[in-house]
């Protein structure tokens, strides 16, 4: 009798054994196909992304050319203030020092 529940509980312990290795080859299974997955759907956003960018340099080179006609026409503009600007300041710069000093020098009247 011990001879058979011997055997029988060598007979399940075997079992479990090659029930333990088919769990663990389904884990690494699982596993491998989840890393399969997510490389898989990394590939698929990366491409998304390239098409989504190369339209919108597509949409922006299309779109932008009127804008930077305008750009550079009011770059043209400031500049021609800006120089306006500096010519006028050029020509009274001897009076504006002149009256600066004169306000920094002559005291000014205090009432006693």
């Amino acid at each position: 009798m011990s001879a058979q529940n011997s055997a029988g509980i060598q007979t399940l312990l075997d079992a479990e054994r090659e029930a333990s290795k088919i769990v663990q080859k389904a884990r690494e299974y699982r596993t491998k196909r989840v890393r399969e997955a997510r490389d898989e759907a990394k590939k698929e956003i990366d491409a998304y992304k390239a098409k989504k960018e190369a339209e919108f340099k597509e949409f922006e080179s299309k779109h932008t050319r009127g804008n930077k006609a305008a750009e550079d026409e009011a770059n043209k503009e400031a500049d021609a203030k800006i120089a306006e600007i500096q010519e006028a300041g050029k020509k009274n710069q001897d009076k504006v020092i002149e009256s600066l000093l004169n306000a920094v020098w002559t005291p000014a009247s205090v009432p006693v």
